[in-house]
């Protein structure tokens, strides 16, 4: 799987832009603040419908316009598609598949697939639980793109029923009856949503645990193992089942030991969302106890773990390290680029050129004052070289371009 085209309008610093992309490793270089980021961002919400940026849509939307259009053509197999997102905030997103409208955007998702590294990754280990419940989640999307419509359903659940407690609370009187039997219906949903997220997440540990162990060996071989745990709201007392059908009669067991203590506070204490993904280095827990360069090494064995449970799916996702190396010591550096370069399809942004490590060669943009531009190779004798695999030519072609989303005024990009 990887990216032929990106096309962009009214997204973020871009009021237009389209970059022809390839197979193989593809820098963006150039100084910060030039919109670098901007362009893998755009991708990886083509893939996951958020941003690793931003908590909502607004932020994406070029200030002064109404809505944000970001088109991909993706190559899967040797078929072509062409994905496009039309980012509304505060209305209804709406999305395209080879042109035709699609009812809901979340139809596409899994259509492409991204695995992304950036800075902001130190929070999986660093973080509050929440940063790794939402990679768990994130992942099991990625992989089932119904897991989808299973979160929504368990934070609509969870929504109500913090309503019907918080309510409660407010009281500060015990509830009536009419509170209590609303609330039993509550807790069955919750404990019957709950148990298919609680379900996907443990036997997705199961199959990460190896793999990160393996990977962060690799990037820290001098260190201690790594390893990884579930931990239930439900308690250590409680031996999770691996059938759903137990796990929501044990979820129902702990609301209702919890009922009292949620009245009085007006907030659901048991369930998937009260969780923590535990990581460990020896006996001791990451959180509070690893250096910063273990710390790096972890998040990168956990995005390297996804990438290769993703692979083993099918197809390899598309590989995104965003200013990434910079952050990174020598050696980390080079035993990470090792690591990456079998990928199909490896997007790179960095300040400078010597942040891309030599075992990444590739072709190399250069982006500065709004235009994202083609590196000649030594010797071109035009400014964008024909060996550039996609480059416009002089007349406009485009040899990378999937079913009609190449630009129509001939540039490269145009901010």
């Amino acid at each position: 799987m990887h990216v032929a085209h990106l096309s962009l309008q009214d997204f973020r610093s871009y009021a237009t832009a389209e970059v022809p992309l390839t197979r193989g490793v593809t820098a963006f270089v150039g100084p910060n603040g030039q919109g670098k980021t901007n362009l893998v961002e755009a991708i990886g919400y083509v893939a996951t419908h958020g941003s690793h940026r931003a908590a909502t849509d607004a932020p994406l939307v070029r200030q002064g316009t109404p809505r944000a259009i970001v088109r991909a053509g993706v190559v899967k197999d040797d078929r072509k598609a062409l994905i496009e997102l039309e980012i509304n905030p505060g209305k209804a997103n709406r999305a395209r598949l080879n042109r035709s409208p699609v009812p809901r955007p979340r139809e596409i998702l899994g259509m492409l697939r991204t695995v992304l590294f950036a800075p902001e990754d130190l929070s999986l280990v660093k973080g509050d639980p929440g940063e790794r419940r939402r990679y768990m989640d994130e992942l099991l999307t990625a992989r089932a793109p119904r897991f989808a419509g299973v979160r929504s359903d368990y934070e609509r659940v969870l929504k109500q029923r913090n309503a019907l407690l918080k309510s409660a609370a407010a009281h500060r009187r015990s509830p009536g009856p009419e509170v209590l039997a609303t609330l039993d219906v509550w807790d069955t949903h919750l404990a019957r949503t709950g148990s298919e997220l609680l379900a996907a997440r443990l036997d997705l540990v199961a199959a990460l645990r190896p793999l990160v162990a393996r990977a962060y060996a690799e990037l820290a071989p001098h260190s201690g193992a790594a390893d990884l745990t579930y931990r239930s709201s439900l308690g250590e007392r409680v031996e999770l089942s691996t059938d759903r059908g137990q796990l929501a009669e044990q979820l129902l067991g702990g609301v209702a030991e919890a009922r009292k203590q949620e009245l009085e506070r007006g907030v659901s204490l048991v369930g998937p969302h009260r969780d923590e993904l535990v990581l460990r280095l020896g006996e001791l827990p990451a959180r509070g106890y690893a250096s910063h360069g273990e710390s790096w090494s972890f998040a990168l064995a956990l995005r390297l773990a996804a990438f290769e449970l993703l692979r083993a799916d099918g197809d390899d996702p598309v590989l995104i390290l965003d200013d990434v190396f910079a952050e990174l010591d020598a050696g980390r550096r080079s035993r990470l680029a090792e690591m990456v370069a079998p990928a199909e399809q490896v997007l790179i942004t960095a300040a400078v050129p010597a942040d891309v490590p030599a075992e990444l060669t590739g072709t190399t943009f250069d982006v500065a004052d709004g235009a994202v531009s083609p590196r000649p190779t030594v010797g071109a004798d035009s400014a964008v070289s024909s060996d550039v695999p996609g480059a416009r030519s002089a007349d406009g072609t485009d040899a990378g371009a999937v079913a009609g989303e190449a630009a129509d005024d001939g540039e490269v990009t145009r901010g």
